[in-house]
């Protein structure tokens, strides 16, 4: 005779578990079309120098213009987000990085892949400024978590391209190929936003008009994560060619992104769950010096250690990216002005963080030596140690006056 404990799921009890993880499953898919177009670069970009006689500085601009767009957009939204309803934004901002990934199977000189990096940033700014308050919503009670998986998975696609582009590009006979293949996750994408629950389409908003142009808590938060991402630009711009100095080829050292990632995946999945219900700064200062040793170790020891350096700067950078979103969400309790905040931060943050690589890249070309870009990480991990000591959760209410009134 069955008991209760028994009994089979019954079908409200599977609707109720799909309902429960199928926006997960969206949040983790859109997410992990965030990086491809950014980190596929790295290991190709001796290739693609080669075959358009691009400098440089030139190249430098496949990762800066991407960065530049994600800091341009989330500023434009409290105005933008008004025009279109945020369905409305995020599928053009997937299309805009399955065109861009489409254009790269057939480019035909240097512009015209540097048009496909700013095209396929505009799609991703538009997804990334928006996902965070989507997160907030869907999960109010589960932010670290959500948000420990929209990081990872983010964080997921990045390594998985720096991993496979190189691979499809040897195949083929063709960095296009490697470049365009991201076009195939982007239209996933898009089906699956097209197919997100009837929860979330009841509560879509249409934009927030505030912002915080005026307000020095948020462009602390700003500038502190324009400075954890600082440290990842330059890593997916240029270690694959410091690695290549020293004698890796093309796929090994995409494989060097590939193991940075996996350490930042685990990092970004732990960081959140084990830093406990509010106060985080002890787990940021963990992740900075993590990435302090591990670039450190670039400078004065760069093998044959690289691959335990980019394993504890993939663990620093992880935990940080994570950590400080959350601790942004955190900042206020509406998931629409947190979200209005999140914008601001990454609006101002990738505007920092897009300079930073394309300094690197101005010190590499006139010191002959990537030693001194990574110094300059460094020094901004340092400020970081500073800045983080101000992140105290019960001051966060009155540094958020009066958007918590």
């Amino acid at each position: 005779m069955n008991t209760d404990n028994n009994k089979a799921p019954t079908p409200l009890t599977r609707q109720l578990s799909l309902a429960a993880f199928w926006p997960m499953i969206i949040i983790a898919v859109l997410a992990l079309n965030l990086r491809p177009a950014i980190t596929a670069i790295g290991p190709l970009l001796l290739e693609i120098r080669c075959s358009m006689a691009m400098g440089l500085q030139a190249a430098s601009l496949l990762t800066v213009l991407p960065m530049f767009c994600m800091g341009l957009f989330p500023l434009l939204l409290p105005w933008l987000g008004q025009r279109m309803s945020e369905s409305v934004w995020i599928t053009v901002g997937l299309l805009a990085i399955v065109l861009a990934s489409l254009w790269r199977l057939w480019l035909g000189d240097g512009a015209a892949l540097i048009g496909s990096a700013l095209l396929a940033g505009t799609g991703i700014a538009i997804v990334q400024a928006i996902m965070p308050c989507v997160v907030k919503r869907w999960y109010p009670q589960r932010v670290p978590l959500a948000m420990g998986i929209y990081s990872a998975s983010l964080m997921a696609g990045g390594g998985l391209a720096a991993i496979f582009s190189p691979m499809v590009a040897h195949y083929y006979g063709s960095w296009g190929a490697g470049l365009g293949l991201w076009l195939v996750p982007a239209i996933l994408a898009m089906l699956l936003w097209g197919l997100r629950p009837r929860e979330a389409l009841a509560a879509e908003n249409h934009g927030v008009s505030i912002h915080f142009f005026f307000h020095r808590r948020a462009w602390l938060l700003a500038c502190y994560f324009g400075l954890a991402n600082g440290g990842y630009a330059c890593m997916i711009a240029w270690l694959p060619s410091y690695a290549q100095e020293f004698g890796w080829s093309a796929q090994s050292s995409g494989e060097l992104i590939g193991i940075m990632t996996l350490f930042q995946v685990i990092a970004a999945l732990a960081g959140p769950a084990l830093s406990g219900e509010r106060d985080r700064r002890l787990w940021l200062f963990l992740g900075i010096g993590i990435q302090l040793v591990g670039f450190i170790g670039l400078v004065l020891v760069p093998e044959p250690m690289m691959l335990v350096w980019v394993a504890m700067i993939g663990t620093g950078l992880g935990s940080c990216f994570a950590l400080t979103l959350t601790v942004a969400l955190e900042h206020l309790a509406t998931p629409k002005i947190a979200g209005a905040l999140t914008a601001f931060i990454q609006g101002i943050g990738f505007i920092i963080t897009a300079v930073i690589p394309y300094v690197a890249g101005i010190l590499r070309q006139s010191t002959g030596s990537f030693q001194v870009a990574w110094l300059m990480v460094i020094f901004a991990l340092l400020l970081m140690l500073i800045i983080t000591s101000r992140f105290s959760p019960a001051g966060y209410a009155k540094a958020m006056e009066p958007y918590n009134a």
